[in-house]
C-alpha cells in the first residue's frame, strides 16, 4: 500500500502550509483536494452551472481538465492558482462541496494521487472518506477569531480589499455548512491526532506532527 498521511480541518488552521512542509520534508507528494473544490467553483461561474445543481456540478467535475504542477493549478492548461484563493472561490468551493453527487465525482481522482513514495493529503474528508485506512491522520483546528485574523493578513499582503468583521462571519458560516452538510460532514477521523493551532506557530505544528511521522513511519524521518 502507498503510504498516506492526511491533514483535515477547517479553513486557515494552517493545513495547506503543514500539508507542503511535510511533503517537502518526506520527498512525498501532495494533494490539496480544497483547490478541486474551489476550481469546480471557478468552472461552474464560467460555464453558468448553479452552485445548488447537484447533477450539473457532478458532471461538470467529471470533465475537468485540472492538473498540478509546482504547487501551480492548471484549468485546462490555464493557470487558476491566484483566481481560486479568494474569498469568493472559497465559499463558492464550499457550497459545491455540500453536493453527494460532486464528491462522488472527485472521490476517485483523489485516491489516484497516491502514488510511490507516498502523499500527504489535505481536505476536510481526507482522513474520514478518502483515505480511511491512512495510517497517520492529523486534524487541524483553531479558533475562527485567529483564522479569520491569519487570512486577513494574508489578503493585506497580496493588496487585497479585506473586513475582519466579515471574514469572521465568513468562516463561522463556512464552519456551519461544511460540519453539518449530509455528505461527509467536516470531523476528526476516531483515529485522528487532533491539534488546536489557535496558539501555535506553524512551526510547533510541524514540529508536533513530525513527532506522529516519526512514530508512525520510524524509517522516514531522523
Amino acid at each position: 500500500m502507498i503510504p498516506v498521511i492526511t491533514v483535515d480541518g477547517p479553513s486557515g488552521t494552517g493545513k495547506g502550509t503543514l500539508t507542503a512542509l511535510l511533503g517537502e520534508r518526506l520527498g512525498w507528494h501532495c494533494l490539496d483536494s480544497g483547490a478541486l473544490y474551489r476550481v469546480l467553483g471557478l468552472a461552474a461561474d464560467r460555464a453558468g452551472v448553479d452552485l445548488e445543481d447537484a447533477e450539473g456540478l457532478a458532471a461538470l467535475a467529471a470533465g475537468l481538465e485540472l492538473r498540478f504542477v509546482e504547487r501551480r493549478v492548471l484549468l485546462a492548461g490555464e493557470d487558476v492558482s491566484d483566481l481560486i484563493r479568494t474569498e469568493q472561490a472559497g465559499m463558492a468551493a464550499s457550497r459545491a462541496a455540500a453536493h453527494g453527487p460532486v464528491r462522488t465525482a472527485l472521490l476517485e481522482w483523489q485516491r489516484r494521487m497516491a502514488r510511490e513514495p507516498g502523499l500527504v493529503a489535505d481536505g476536510r474528508d481526507m482522513g474520514t472518506v478518502v483515505f480511511p485506512q491512512a495510517p497517520l491522520k492529523v486534524f487541524l483546528d483553531a479558533s475562527p477569531e485567529v483564522r479569520a485574523e491569519r487570512r486577513y493578513k494574508q489578503l493585506k499582503e497580496k493588496g487585497l480589499d479585506a473586513s475582519l468583521p466579515d471574514l469572521i462571519v465568513d468562516i463561522r458560516e463556512r464552519d456551519q455548512r461544511d460540519r453539518n452538510r449530509a455528505v461527509a460532514p467536516l470531523r476528526p477521523a476516531t483515529d485522528a491526532v487532533t491539534l488546536d493551532s489557535t496558539a501555535m506557530s506553524i512551526q510547533e505544528v510541524l514540529d508536533r506532527v513530525l513527532e506522529e511521522v516519526r512514530r508512525v513511519f520510524p524509517e522516514l524521518v531522523s
